[in-house]
């Protein structure tokens, strides 16, 4: 939060800091319209640019809660509008969070570059899972999209209260 909010030349100095110290082939940044300027500077610096919309948990003070975005028809076409708009501004892909799966259907089939889904059903062009949410290591967010495929977190909290019997 906070490397690309304030204004473009902020957002790219952010973008090749993040690129240089991090290893990444990418950036990604949540907004829509608003954060387009940005978009444009970094992709014209040769940084990929991943764009984000729906629930964009960066904002989340914003919204106050983690319930499904765009359900609303105004914000619903916002989104229409934002995903094309990130796309003209140069992103190579979106990702669409906990959105209504028809709106993610709508919004994939108008754009020419991939989307990824996060709890947006499943006619996005791909779909990605918070590592630690598919794990069990993420306890306190359990939204009705995520699947646990193990239960980690129990036996990391085994092992670190061990640990801290045994030091004691």
């Amino acid at each position: 939060f906070g490397s690309y909010q304030g204004d473009s030349k902020t957002a790219l100095d952010s973008a090749i800091r993040i690129m240089k110290e991090s290893g990444g082939h990418a950036v990604k940044l949540e907004g829509g319209s608003e954060v387009c300027e940005s978009v444009e500077r970094i992709v014209n610096a040769g940084i990929p640019v991943m764009g984000h919309l729906g629930l964009t948990p960066q904002s989340i003070y914003k919204f106050g809660t983690y319930t499904v975005r765009a359900k609303e028809e105004a914000e619903a076409a916002k989104l229409m509008e934002d995903a094309k708009a990130l796309e003209e501004a140069g992103c190579f892909s979106v990702v669409f969070e906990k959105i209504p799966a028809e709106l993610a259907k709508q919004a994939s089939e108008s754009l020419n570059i991939p989307t990824i889904g996060i709890g947006a059903g499943a006619d996005c062009d791909g779909q990605v899972l918070v590592l630690h949410d598919m794990l069990g290591i993420t306890k306190d967010f359990s939204p009705r999209f995520l699947r646990r495929y193990a239960e980690v977190g129990d036996a990391v909290e085994a092992a670190v209260e061990q640990y801290v019997e045994d030091v004691r």
